[in-house]
């Protein structure tokens, strides 16, 4: 009687060559997901819209925008807390995004395949 399983004789190998063809498909989705990411542009507010900081995917400072009613030369530390606020902020934005991107690609697998991400 012919034993189940194992490689000898079994399907495992036509398995994995599938599983690999898997493997390489979402990486270059996930390749793909990261260079659409890289071009996108994330904005955040403090202060009620007094301090605007802009973000690129990249997670680089590309912009930021100050009214003039928030410059006042003796509270700079209000000003700089604003900065920050929204810096991280927009930072946020783009975490959450690429989160959920290569959740969408993933299946929701994440942290539990090493090397991945």
């Amino acid at each position: 009687m012919a034993k189940r399983g194992g490689f000898p004789g079994g399907g495992m190998p036509g398995n994995m060559a599938n599983l690999m063809k898997q493997a390489q498909k979402m990486q270059r989705q996930m390749e793909e997901q990261a260079k659409e990411m890289e071009t996108k542009e994330f904005t955040a507010t403090a202060g009620g819209g007094a301090v605007e900081v802009t973000v690129s995917g990249k997670r680089e400072v590309l912009k930021v925008k100050l009214q003039e009613e928030v410059v006042d030369p003796d509270d700079i530390e209000m000003l700089e807390d604003l900065i920050v606020a929204a810096t991280n902020e927009a930072l946020r934005k783009v975490e959450e995004e690429s989160g959920a991107a290569m959740s969408k690609l993933t299946g929701g697998l994440g942290g539990s395949m090493p090397g991945m991400f």
